[in-house]
């Protein structure tokens, strides 16, 4: 039977949807005018005549680009860091979630243990004394200082033991009685009935290491071991002319530094938007039911 929406249910409906139009607009404008300024020309964009579409139709600033040694040496180190760090975040996260989202009867302790991983989502030792462990373990200027300190994120493991505390517990209990064991019981019937929920913190995982930039600045004493971000943090905060001079005479009078800007960004935006839609469907009903018990 067809449901009849009020007039006012109607208008909601057209004004919300009027504002969430205007929101992805707003969201969009400002990647597709980096992709504009870096398809153009030097003069083009010098001169202020690229909006949203490129002026002077050129490919010079992604050749400069990829010329760059420094450049794909740092997309190396953060593809690494993403493919070590969500590999070790994800199987960390499985791992505490699993025990934790049992009741006090069949884990004792539960609640204390849970009580110590949310005590060190709250509170912190302070940076100096975070830089020190790193130092002292030895870990500076390798890839596993960008990882290790961030293998276990509280959140996700917050929201992943709802979502498994969700689960029936009847699927357990009958696994159990045909023989199963812990392990057998969480890869092959928690984590698979998990799905939505696992995804987002993938996506979560994915972005928060891709996206990372303070810790590289800190944690490598050479700039060949900068992650992504942090390499392109020295060239657009920081405006360092040894990464923005171009290499051969021909590029030369067809970059600035604004192109080459650009075409460096969208190259460090382009993984998560490939990523993205894939697991965008996943999000809101992972968070949504990994966030309703405690």
């Amino acid at each position: 039977m067809a449901v009849k929406m009020s007039s006012g249910y109607r208008l909601f409906s057209m004004i919300n949807t009027c504002f969430l139009l205007l929101l992805g607009v707003a969201c969009i404008l400002p990647l597709l005018h980096i992709l504009a300024l870096s398809f153009s020309s030097a003069s083009a964009v010098t001169a202020g005549e690229v909006t949203f579409w490129p002026v002077d139709w050129t490919t010079a600033a992604y050749e400069n680009v990829f010329g760059k040694k420094e450049y794909l040496v740092a997309f190396w180190v953060s593809i690494q860091r993403v493919v070590i760090g969500v590999s070790i975040n994800m199987l960390l996260t499985i791992l505490i979630a699993y025990p934790l989202s049992k009741e006090n009867s069949q884990f004792p302790g539960r609640t204390l243990y849970a009580w110590y991983f949310v005590f060190t989502m709250l509170f912190s030792g302070g940076l100096i004394p975070w830089y020190m462990t790193i130092k002292a373990t030895g870990l500076l200027d390798t890839i596993w200082a960008l990882v290790i300190p961030s293998a276990v994120p509280i959140f996700n493991v917050i929201v992943l033991l709802n979502f498994f505390r969700g689960l029936p517990k009847e699927l357990e209990e009958s696994a159990k009685l045909d023989g199963a064991g812990p392990f057998t019981v969480l890869w092959r019937i928690f984590v698979p009935l998990s799905m939505p929920s696992i995804a987002t913190l993938l996506l979560f995982a994915i972005v928060g290491h891709w996206n990372s930039w303070f810790d590289g600045l800190i944690l490598a004493n050479h700039t060949e071991n900068y992650p992504l971000q942090s390499f392109l943090q020295t060239i657009i905060i920081k405006l360092d002319p040894a990464y923005l001079t171009p290499r051969d005479a021909e590029l030369h009078a067809l970059v600035n530094n604004r192109t080459s800007r650009a075409a460096q960004i969208f190259i460090a935006a382009l993984p998560i938007l490939m990523v993205y839609p894939f697991l965008q469907r996943y999000f809101v009903k992972g968070i949504v039911l990994g966030s309703v018990k405690e």
